[in-house]
């Protein structure tokens, strides 16, 4: 028996990876995040399959159904949204996992800052402009963060961030940006990025507080920050350089 944590992707359900689907295709338990996760993905479970909507149980009661499934012989497929990598709270159900001698594999997904970049038709590392990305958060409603990652330590960087959990935030997120990035550093919201009801709003610090607000936006969307959002002038990167140093 194995737990499989599959990445489902960031809301399309056409975004799984062919692997993530065919393990959804022959598990016969499945726990899936209701809020978060297309509901047409379910279709691929097979016949007669258990499926278990987490999004009103605690951790203890996810853990019961996958040791529940583990002593039956069973295998699960525990569709998170995105790549578990980043985000997901896969981090304690595999440290309880391993403890409880249940064996488990993961398989990632395509995670919500790729859709939105796909979304707003940019690459996030652009020779000259932007060679570094920051994936971080905030702090409310949430564990706090580790010291030294502070959003207003890692925006001293002046990397390109996107920021998840953070769009209920994002007067605060501004305001501590403002000084390292300037007012008008180019910023895009995206939320719900792959799916029908996508919306995205384009802006600068000096305006995308305004937008995301006239605009409703209250949760499952990413904020990305940088000069990479709307660089026009920059060298041909060295990958297809017919005259780079050969090594």
């Amino acid at each position: 028996m194995t737990v499989y944590f599959i990445g489902a992707g960031p809301g399309a359900a056409d975004l799984i990876t062919v692997r993530g689907r065919d393990v959804l295709a022959r598990t016969p338990v499945c726990l899936y995040a209701g809020s978060l996760v297309p509901v047409e993905l379910l279709d691929v479970c097979p016949p007669g399959a258990r499926l278990v909507d987490t999004a009103n149980l605690d951790l203890d009661q996810i853990l019961a159904e996958l040791t529940a499934a583990h002593a039956a012989g069973l295998d699960v497929a525990r569709l998170h949204s995105g790549d578990p990598s980043v985000f997901s709270a896969m981090a304690e159900q595999l440290r309880r996992l391993d403890a409880a001698d249940v064996p488990y594999e993961i398989v990632p997904g395509v995670p919500a800052f790729a859709a939105a970049a796909a979304s707003l038709g940019r690459e996030l590392t652009v020779p000259g402009v932007g060679q570094t990305l920051i994936l971080t958060r905030t702090a409310a409603r949430a564990t706090p963060m580790p010291p030294g990652e502070e959003l207003s330590t890692l925006a001293a960087s002046r990397a390109t961030i996107v920021l998840h959990l953070a769009v209920q935030r994002i007067a605060v997120v501004v305001e501590e940006l403002i000084p390292w990035y300037g007012e008008d550093c180019p910023v895009a919201v995206v939320a719900r990025a792959s799916r029908p009801d996508e919306v995205i709003l384009r802006g600068t610090l000096s305006d995308i507080a305004a937008q995301v607000r006239e605009a409703g936006i209250l949760r499952t969307a990413v904020i990305v920050v940088g000069r990479v959002l709307t660089a026009e002038e920059f060298p041909d990167s060295h990958l297809y350089s017919t005259t780079r140093p050969r090594s």
